[in-house]
């Protein structure tokens, strides 16, 4: 299996992905991708391109393993400075859906967690 197929395409999107994440905390996010952009990395064919991400402090929180598009657009995230520093101290959730739509929902992470 080829990995990081989809690593090139979700760089290009990392400065949208970044404007949004900021705009999430006060209202959640969302905006339409390019399907082709994701169809010329690798044809996933019936089971799409759908996932979730669930992270917490910026570290996932629920298995992405069974989705390499999942798990590029996160190798992406944590790569980028601003985003981590974005995703700390929060939880975040990423979606796309069958209309290619991006969704992001972010929250803060309750203090009483913490002890």
């Amino acid at each position: 299996m080829e990995e990081r197929k989809y690593l090139t395409t979700w760089r290009r999107y990392i400065p949208v992905i970044r404007l949004h994440l900021k705009r999430s905390l006060t209202a959640e996010q969302s905006f339409k991708l390019n399907i082709t952009d994701f169809e010329s990395a690798g044809d996933r064919g019936k089971s799409g391109y759908t996932f979730n991400i669930a992270m917490e402090n910026g570290k996932v929180t629920n298995n992405i393993s069974g989705s390499a598009v999942a798990r590029d657009l996160y190798e992406a995230l944590k790569t980028d400075e601003a985003i981590n520093a974005m995703l700390q101290g929060k939880t975040v959730k990423i979606s796309v859906g069958k209309s290619f739509l991006l969704s992001i929902k972010t929250s803060h992470i309750s203090a009483y967690k913490e002890i």
